[in-house]
């Protein structure tokens, strides 16, 4: 097993995850078997009860574990299915060092940092590091390890010192050490600054880690100069110095790191038994990355949410969208709303803001409205469902959003004005969405129903599904809220119909609607499963509507199961026919893969 720890310094927010994500991909593209360990250093047992405000968006895995953000982009990047033992915190690690002293492993001994705490850090690592995250079930060769925060923090003290011990433990030839920097060029001067890096990089040697590789994050290229520099004084040859300036996407990274060596540099330091040239995986990138690069058609989306104020509270769905319309050739515009905005009382309190609002949302080309908690701008979520109905924009709705459609449609349809989910209004006489009954309200964190379940879907008539009995197996993120299955028929005799169940048909976990170009709600969460070169399905149903594409594509005789939209040989294909016509691909004929 080969360990490659990545470190940050100077700031948190450098570029780590991503680095790291390129780091395993452009390996796993030279036909080694990748995984990924995020170490979060916060006391937190697991990020389920964490504001959006606070770390982003909280990424579910099939496991039901409720992770850091970062282990979305390794599963995005490498293909690979986590589990919540990839992430790693202080609060588990101390919890299982607790737990052994209380059961009395250490025999009366004075548990301490160091070693008890240390010796639980590597032991979790090389452990995990064996789990199998492909399909083939096949053990990892490879981990690649994301230390979060930055060097010096006082949190990330024990996890330092754990690794400067297991750089020993496991031998020089199966670890390195990529440390990820910044290198601030100030306006006034327009010169590349080193010494934010040279104080980085001293401070991480001076706790025992020396880094092999320094990997400068910048605004642009790095000049020769400065890469000397920086080698002179950070104790590295110049070919260890790799920039990573800021790219049009971050589909480039993998292939910025290819281009200066990279995976030379890891052939001979880690002893690698690989081709350094990668294989096909890595053109399918270039491929995409050129794609993106060429758009010129444009698809607005409006992002109808609560938390738009900080972008990574919704990472994966804006990650799916932005799949999804790379898949179809289309440069992707969201127009993010916050939805108390779209309300009445912010009409008379702030007329400018709900002007604007509802002027983004009747300009865009197709609408979403994504997960949340509580009461806050539910209503605002309402009118803009309402809109996209009675107006046959394309829309989306995800686990909340799906609820609320079922709000609206009782409401302004079946008349019944109460109609409300039980988490808002109790004491509605229509309670159209209610309590699940493994629902604890007594605890915040672990309570939701998570993981990955089965979806039946019941007609042939489904957009998202043209056959019948289609079983497929979905990751289910839903709240602590379902849709009562007690009133499905005043629905479905409307037109309102939920063609996707669970196994026991207890739970609706898809709906379509009637005579509208694209209204789909989901209760769990597609984004999840996207991937960049395999967009999910209801986000792709979502552009493919938006952008005017949808009918002509499903006529042609392909389902929106996920497939791979890029050619084995780049610039050998062109994305219009690719998308648009028929596939009669052994994938969409069988729809063998799975519907996430």
């Amino acid at each position: 097993m080969k360990y490659i720890l990545v470190t940050g310094g100077v700031i948190s927010g450098i570029g780590k995850g991503i680095i790291a994500s390129s780091v395993g991909t452009i390996l796993k593209s030279c036909g080694l078997r990748v995984t990924a360990i995020k170490i979060d250093p916060y006391i937190n047992i697991d990020a389920g009860t964490f504001s959006p405000y606070e770390h982003g968006e909280v990424f579910v895995l099939d496991d039901g574990g409720e992770v850091d953000l970062d282990l979305g982009n390794y599963e995005r990047f490498l293909d690979i299915r986590l589990t919540k033992d990839n992430n790693l915190t202080t609060g588990k690690i101390y919890q299982s060092v607790i737990n052994k002293e209380r059961k009395g492993d250490y025999l009366g001994k004075t548990v301490q940092v160091v070693p008890h705490i240390t010796d639980a850090i590597q032991e979790w690592v090389m452990r995990q590091a064996r789990v199998p995250v492909d399909d083939d079930g096949v053990e990892p060769q490879i981990c690649v390890i994301e230390l979060g925060g930055t060097v010096g923090d006082i949190e990330s003290m024990p996890f330092i010192e754990a690794f400067r011990q297991f750089q020993f433990k496991v031998k020089r030839e199966n670890f390195c050490n990529i440390h990820v920097s910044l290198v601030p060029q100030p306006s006034a001067t327009g010169e590349q600054k080193t010494k934010p890096t040279q104080n980085s990089v001293r401070e991480l040697r001076g706790l025992g880690l020396s880094p092999d590789l320094i990997m400068c994050r910048c605004s642009t290229s790095l000049e020769n100069s400065v890469k000397e520099k920086i080698s002179m004084f950070c104790h590295v040859e110049p070919e260890q110095v790799i920039c990573v300036a800021d790219v049009s996407s971050i589909y480039r990274v993998p292939l910025l790191l290819e281009n200066q060596g990279v995976v030379g540099y890891f052939c001979q330091r880690l002893d690698l038994p690989i081709e350094t040239r990668p294989r096909k995986m890595l053109t399918k990138w270039k491929e995409m990355s050129d794609r993106s690069d060429r758009l010129l058609e444009q698809c607005s989306i409006a992002l109808v949410g609560k938390y738009t104020k900080f972008t990574d509270s919704y990472a994966s769905v804006i990650k799916a969208l932005e799949h999804s319309a790379l898949a179809i050739c289309h440069k992707l515009d969201i127009k993010y709303i916050d939805s108390a905005d779209l309300e009445p009382n912010t009409l008379k309190e702030e007329p400018v803001k709900y002007h604007e609002a509802w002027q983004k949302l009747c300009s865009a080309d197709g609408i979403l409205v994504p997960g949340g908690f509580g009461v806050r701008g539910t209503e605002g979520k309402i009118h803009a469902i309402n809109w996209a109905r009675k107006q046959k924009k394309p829309f989306l709705g995800v686990c909340l959003g799906m609820q609320l459609a079922v709000c609206e449609f009782a409401r302004n349809v079946l008349e019944w004005e109460d109609a409300n989910s039980t988490e808002f209004h109790p004491e509605s006489k229509h309670p159209v969405v209610i309590d699940m009954p493994e629902h604890n309200p007594g605890q915040m964190g672990g309570t939701m129903r998570l993981g990955k379940r089965r979806t039946i879907f019941k007609t042939t008539n489904s957009i998202l599904s043209k056959r019948p009995n289609f079983e497929s197996k979905v990751t289910v993120v839903i709240t602590h809220y379902t849709v009562n299955p007690e009133l499905k028929d005043h629905f479905e005799g409307k037109g309102f119909h939920f063609v996707g169940q669970d196994v026991e048909g207890e739970r609706m976990e898809v709906i379509e609607l009637d005579d509208h170009p694209y209204f789909v709600g989901v209760q769990y969460h597609p984004e999840f499963t996207s991937r960049p070169i395999k967009p999910s399905p209801p986000y792709f149903g979502l552009l493919l509507a938006s952008a005017g594409k949808l009918q002509s594509y499903l006529q042609k005789g392909c389902c929106l199961s996920p497939r791979d939209t890029y050619s084995d040989q780049s610039g050998s294909s062109t994305p219009d026919s690719e998308i648009v016509e028929s596939s009669t691909s052994q994938d969409c004929v069988t729809g063998k893969q799975q519907f996430h």
